[in-house]
């Protein structure tokens, strides 16, 4: 039975609270049981030794590896490649837990049920393809010709390679025949269909391998068909419509994606058959495009996936161009990228098969980064001449204006001047290059220790975080004895910060570990993970609990002696500066505020 709520937060707390993280996380990965906690190899990076902790009592997850942690939606969004709606959704569903939606319109809804429609109908025509395949007379030269490329069956099942028949064999509307008339009219609208001129219909695919493409939930979109024997076009793509878009898609990230997050690495290839072909050899991490150059939305599809994408284009002049193009979309995204160009009269499938699995894993552990790679092109095209100083130049400059970080812009405009003899602002343009300076602040000495006191926490400051960090309901009470002075500077500010917004959107209904949902990846996360982790620990330990009282009137007596220090430290240096002006009345008031401060001081402590 569904249950109904009107709040999502309400739902949110009520799926946490349902929800056991270890049964959760345990259909992906396999844990063992050690002490209070389990273990697992960590599907988020590549390793051998577990170091993916989960912990049942707390509700959350910790990687000592990858420093990956959350609750039961981060690790939905993350393994799953989702926003947090999609894993709300997903848990929800799970539990029979029914969201509130806002209430469609009849268009919306008439869109969204025409949708599911061409998804079905797709779905009907792959069933058909696959058919063929398997049991037509007329796809013996079909399964010849994947069996020569070496794809075997258990491939072709998995990713449900088909057969467009060819009209000698069955007609030219054998696939129409196949649908009713409601479908039929989706069937042309997702390009299955074309209608001849008079009236009727007739087959788009026709003696071609068929390859379904999924979208990220599974359901066919679209198809791509290879032709058998002589005949144009080679390949033949779906037309766009409402359900299929080739610059938002990817051959195989569907089938790949738990490879690629694994890997953290995602290998792009130009063509289907590269890609099957190297799966069948045993490199699974791959995605290709649809048939078109690579888009900015599909390098963002692979971003959440995968630390660097390796460009494995052929050796041609039309590769190294596709190479040149993409560079400006993955300094946009500011995902790194790498680049191996195959010796020429290669592509990855006939390279792996020539040269085995082995050789390709070496050219792309050593594949070069993609901004040396169109330097490198750029000077090898041109020359280093003043002429071809020039041009490389300007080719770079669309390149430079791409980039999305001002950091990422000015590291790269110095190391290319370095190489071209010129000025750094040459590449940026002089607005571009000052903005690029660093603040005059950034010019004052720190010694390496200095800068790693002002970020971390050890000591009191440890236990002030961690009592801050696990007893959120005391934040007030802290604040009130000067907690944001003390925490100013230390990765616990930005802690204090993130909890006051909790506090104000959960109205005090706030468990420690939803820090972990909202706190991005960096120095702050680590933190707070590895402080439930010492506190789940330590409850579990059997250790005798202290009284949560005490200690919270412990910490709020070392903020007030705190705040009384600094205090008299500033009453100080306010003496100091008076006694440089002479100016003896206002000497005599800060003495008295000292006489006061330091009496408190004496009387605490």
């Amino acid at each position: 039975m569904a249950l109904y709520t009107d709040s999502r937060e309400e739902i949110t707390a009520e799926i946490k609270e349902r929800a056991d993280i270890v049964q959760i996380i345990g259909e992906h990965v396999n844990l063992k049981r050690s002490g209070v906690r389990y273990l697992g190899i960590c599907p988020f990076h590549h390793e051998k030794t577990p170091s993916f902790s989960v912990h049942s009592g707390q509700q959350f997850y910790h990687c000592f590896g990858c420093k990956e942690s959350g609750d039961v939606f981060s690790f939905m969004m993350k393994y799953h490649n989702l926003d947090f709606q999609g894993a709300l959704k997903a848990l929800a569903q799970r539990f029979q837990i029914e969201l509130p939606e806002r209430k469609k319109s009849r268009r919306q809804q008439e869109l969204d049920q025409r949708r599911e429609l061409m998804f079905a109908v797709n779905k009907k025509a792959a069933g058909c393809f696959r058919h063929c395949l398997l049991e037509s007379a007329g796809s013996k030269n079909a399964r010849h010709y994947l069996e020569k490329r070496g794809i075997g069956p258990e491939l072709q099942e998995r990713y449900q390679l088909g057969f467009a028949p060819s009209p000698d064999d069955v007609g030219w509307n054998f696939l129409g025949s196949q649908f009713d008339t409601r479908e039929r009219d989706l069937a042309i609208e997702v390009g299955l269909l074309a209608k001849k001129q008079q009236s009727g219909t007739y087959d788009r695919f026709r003696e071609r391998i068929i390859f379904p493409i999924f979208d990220s939930r599974g359901r066919v979109a679209g198809f791509g068909g290879r032709i058998v024997g002589s005949g144009n076009p080679k390949y033949l793509n779906s037309p766009e419509s409402i359900i299929y878009n080739k610059s938002r898609l990817l051959f195989g990230l569907f089938h790949q994606r738990d490879a690629i997050r694994i890997a953290r690495r995602a290998v792009l290839v130009e063509g289907n058959f590269d890609l099957l072909s190297l799966i069948s050899h045993g490199l699974d991490p791959v995605v290709a495009p649809l048939g078109t150059a690579l888009t900015r939305e599909q390098v963002r599809t692979l971003k959440p996936l995968a630390d660097e994408v390796v460009l494995l284009f052929d050796g041609d002049e039309a590769g190294i161009k596709a190479v040149e193009r993409s560079a400006s979309l993955f300094l946009a995204e500011q995902l790194s990228g790498r680049v191996v160009v195959l010796p020429p009269q290669h592509d990855p499938d006939t390279f792996v098969r020539e040269h085995g699995i082995e050789a390709l894993n070496t050219l792309i552990e050593q594949a070069e980064t993609l901004p040396e790679f169109v330097l490198d092109r750029l000077v090898a095209r041109h020359g280093l001449t003043l002429d071809g100083k020039g041009k490389i130049i300007e080719e770079l400059k669309p390149l430079m204006s791409a980039a999305a970080s001002p950091l990422q812009k000015s590291v790269w405009a110095a190391h290319f001047a370095k190489i071209l003899g010129v000025e750094p602002d040459v590449l940026l343009g002089p607005s571009a290059a000052k903005r690029a300076e660093p603040h005059p602040a950034e010019h004052q000495p720190h010694s390496s220790a200095q800068l790693s006191v002002s970020r971390s926490v050890s000591g009191p400051l440890k236990a002030i975080v961690t009592y801050m960090v696990l007893h959120p309901e005391h934040l007030s009470l802290l604040e009130q004895d000067g907690l944001a002075d003390v925490l100013s500077g230390s990765i616990g500010e930005v802690i204090l910060l993130q909890l006051k917004i909790l506090l104000d959107q959960k109205q005090n209904e706030l468990h420690p570990e939803d820090l972990l949902t909202v706190l991005p990846e960096g120095e702050e996360r680590s933190l707070v993970a590895s402080l439930l982790l010492q506190a789940t620990e330590y409850e579990n330990s059997g250790q005798p609990d202290e009284n949560d009282m005490d200690e919270l009137e412990e910490i709020r007596q070392w903020l007030r002696l705190a705040g009384l220090q600094r205090r008299s430290d500033q009453l100080i240096a306010d003496i100091n500066e008076a006694q440089k002006n002479n100016d003896f009345n206002i000497i005599s008031d800060l003495m008295q505020q000292k006489m006061k401060v330091d009496s408190e001081l004496k009387r605490q402590t």
